[in-house]
């Protein structure tokens, strides 16, 4: 008898269920293809949008990791001196006996009141600066060859010296004292970056110790 009142109870919910389908289908004209198609577009939005989820976190992952990156690469140190940061390998090179000279009577037989102290052979002003002026005898190094001198910096060939003869270059210091506590007297082996024309201004000195990418190093060589 109960089985009876169930196997009823069911019929009559199928028989409510089939009335009610037919009568929602009639008036909005929506099948079971339809709502079959329905909810496969639900489940896939859902899971498009559970996927999309997943990528923005994996996105924001990897820039976080590329910021990461690129925060230790900024704290990579670089050259610390202009030795370091001057590929001298790829220039022609010579050895030379270096001495240091200044622009006072003990180098040049002039005092500070003499209308040329402190005036070079090509004519623009003695400087020790990152760019230095040097002497070179003009027929191995011609005016204007820029040298690198390794312990001392960059030197433009700019003036001459009667005891400067073949492979000698003289080394511009402002004092006595700086030539012997910094130089004295070495062989070294140069560099030639550049060769000279014969002529050097004060104009190309200056544009040359205005070269932005050393400006770190100046401070090194350059005295107040």
């Amino acid at each position: 008898m109960r089985l009876k009142n169930v196997m009823r109870r069911t019929s009559l919910s199928l028989l409510f269920i089939i009335a009610l389908y037919v009568t929602v289908s009639s008036i909005s004209n929506v099948t079971i293809s339809d709502f079959k198609v329905w909810a496969e577009n639900v489940f896939m939005e859902k899971e498009t949008t559970e996927y999309r989820k997943i990528e923005l976190k994996e996105k924001g992952l990897n820039h976080f990791q590329s910021t990461e990156k690129l925060l230790s690469s900024d704290e990579i140190e670089g050259p610390s001196t202009l030795e370091e940061a001057v590929d001298v390998d790829q220039y022609p090179s010579q050895t030379v006996v270096a001495t240091g000279y200044t622009a006072g009577i003990e180098s040049t037989g002039k005092t500070s009141s003499h209308p040329q102290y402190g005036i070079t052979y090509s004519g623009v002003k003695v400087k020790r600066d990152l760019y230095s002026t040097i002497a070179a005898d003009t027929s191995v190094f011609s005016i204007g060859t820029i040298l690198f001198i390794p312990g001392y910096g960059y030197g433009v060939v700019a003036d001459t010296g009667s005891a400067i003869k073949g492979n000698k270059i003289d080394l511009y210091y402002h004092t006595v004292e700086d030539v012997y506590d910094e130089w004295g007297k070495q062989e070294v082996e140069v560099y030639v970056i550049e060769q000279g024309n014969g002529e050097l201004t004060d104009e190309e000195l200056t544009k040359l110790n205005e070269d932005e990418t050393l400006q770190v190093f100046r401070q090194q060589i350059v005295k107040e």
